[in-house]
């Protein structure tokens, strides 16, 4: 392989600005066919993106001897039954997270890759964003000393009737189709950010609640982690808050300072020693994914490493589920 020709499965919101349009921006990259099971819809994607082929079967996408990498990003329910096809016909994938419904899927998922000896990338694009390769360099240098503690919480307001109503918001909210609730949906970014910053980890535990009832689905969840160099990790999510509370901001903290960072809202750093705080400011992008979609481009074409490998996909998948599978009696 000399240019990755990539086929999107699943061209939906995701792919409109995010991913999408990065693929024809990259060297050696091209985009060449979608699919969506909604023809008509797949065919304005292609028309308006000047994708050459549009498809309504993903079967007749994978099979397309053009397309040479596929694209999964369609909801988690269908990750798995996807990644395999494309594997089983010798194509490389990069799959959208979360990487599947379950840990058990997405070791699946691994275990065909390495039985076909094919390429699987995961699409935790925010390692490669300029802002959190930046954060991995202070903790690299040991800017902030030895890390002790982690502390994220991520508060958003609860959706609307109308944001539930509406398929592209309401399927994230539906186990059979994401796997759970927004955890598995936004909580996925942030622990796979922690396993980046900070690698193996050797414990953790955590529970989860419907408060609110407004769906068949968590809406807030805990969890702790201790990572093997000893770093304890505190996470709270909730998603039913009132508007005037929301949060997004997590919390390194060191022997000789701390860095402070917002994951969805990622244009500052904040470090702090002492009585001295600097702030790194950083550009938005305009397509988050593509410095991602660079390095997968990369590897595909054996000129780089696997910059978020299935494995890596697994161990996040794997804490998901320990952090929403738990029960507890109540004691009285």
């Amino acid at each position: 392989m000399d240019k990755v020709n990539w086929g999107i499965i699943g061209c939906g919101d995701v792919t409109e600005l995010k991913s999408g349009p990065a693929f024809n921006k990259i060297k050696n990259s091209s985009l060449v066919a979608v699919m969506r099971r909604d023809a008509a819809k797949a065919k304005d994607y292609a028309e308006r993106h000047n994708v050459p082929r549009w498809y309504a079967d993903a079967g007749q996408l994978i099979n397309d001897p053009d397309v040479n990498a596929i694209y999964v990003a369609t909801p988690p329910s269908s990750h798995e039954d996807y990644t395999l096809a494309a594997i089983k016909a010798g194509k490389p994938v990069y799959v959208e997270k979360p990487m599947s419904v379950s840990f058990s899927a997405a070791k699946n998922m691994v275990q065909a890759a390495n039985e076909f000896n094919q390429k699987l990338v995961v699409a935790h694009y925010r390692r490669e964003q300029p802002i959190f390769k930046r954060i991995k360099e202070l903790l690299t240098d040991n800017t902030i000393g030895e890390v002790r503690i982690v502390n994220l919480v991520c508060y958003k307001k609860r959706l609307t009737g109308q944001e539930l109503a509406d398929e592209s918001i309401g399927w994230r909210v539906n186990p059979a189709i994401s796997g759970g609730g927004l955890f598995n949906d936004l909580g996925t970014h942030q622990l796979d950010l922690m396993i980046y910053f900070f690698g193996e980890v050797e414990s953790a535990i955590g529970t989860a609640a419907n408060q609110a009832g407004l769906y068949n689905a968590d809406d807030v969840v805990a969890g702790n982690i201790l990572f093997k160099k000893s770093i304890m990790f505190n996470g709270t999510w909730c998603f039913d808050i009132g508007e005037a509370n929301e949060k997004d901001v997590c919390e390194i903290i060191g022997t000789k300072g701390k860095i402070s960072f917002a994951v969805f809202d990622h244009q500052f750093v904040t470090l702090t020693k002492g009585v001295n705080t600097e702030t790194i400011a950083f550009d938005k992008l305009i397509h988050v994914q593509q410095p991602m979609i660079e390095k997968v481009v990369s590897y595909f074409l054996d000129e780089g490493s696997n910059p978020c490998s299935g494995e890596e996909g697994v161990k996040v998948m794997e804490l998901i589920d320990e952090f929403t599978s738990r029960s507890f009696n109540v004691f009285y």
